[in-house]
């Protein structure tokens, strides 16, 4: 039987977008599968642990979320929320978490994370707070360059999740970035994680599957 040319490929090239990850700070961990990316979160976050998450699709597809649900955790879970301000409230306390999930719009080949937010508070929690970051990241969303990088987290994912979220925003109408001042508005925050401090904080899983969007 012929090897599979896009598994090898993307095996290498996640071999080494990993080690351009860890001489940044990160842990950084290949799973070729997203079932072996469950069993790697599930090796890495402990029992017990207070966990929470933003919104997070590629975790959800590899099975990482029902997982915790089901497992023993504390789970801080903005979707239980009864009310906007206790969704608020949940958002806010999952700055004291032990770990939060969370995905990553675009991840250039020297190992940056590039993220747009709506809110803010994904990309705080990645910045500081939570004592560990899990970024669960589909080997789609690895781009050559930081403007790659960019142009995939603007002009792709922005306009997708605003259809998700049925914001009333020009790329809802178009699907392409407007460069747009709308109060639904899904591009207020971009942040570039260039290194790891303290070194080790956030742990990447690439997974050799295309994961969320």
């Amino acid at each position: 039987m012929k090897p599979d040319p896009i598994r090898l490929r993307n095996e290498k090239l996640g071999k080494t977008v990993c080690q351009a990850l860890e001489a940044r700070g990160f842990k950084a961990c290949w799973c070729p599968s997203k079932k072996e990316a469950l069993e790697k979160a599930l090796e890495w976050i402990p029992s017990h642990a207070a966990v929470s998450w933003g919104g997070c699709a590629s975790a959800e597809q590899c099975g990482i979320l029902d997982a915790l649900r089901q497992g023993p955790y504390t789970l801080w879970d903005r979707d239980t929320a009864q009310t906007p301000e206790e969704r608020t409230a949940l958002m806010r306390q999952a700055f004291f978490s032990d770990y939060y999930i969370t995905g990553t719009n675009a991840l250039s080949e020297d190992g940056q994370l590039f993220n747009v937010d709506g809110n803010g508070n994904r990309v705080a929690a990645m910045a500081f707070g939570p004592a560990h970051v899990l970024v669960v990241v589909g080997i789609n969303k690895v781009v050559k360059t930081e403007q790659d990088a960019w142009n995939r987290a603007r002009t792709a994912a922005a306009p997708i999740n605003a259809q998700r979220f049925g914001l009333n925003t020009p790329c809802s109408v178009t699907g392409s970035c407007g460069d747009c001042q709308s109060p639904d508005c899904i591009c207020n925050v971009l942040t570039v994680t260039r290194r790891c401090k303290p070194a080790g904080r956030i742990q990447v899983l690439l997974v050799g599957e295309p994961l969320g969007f």
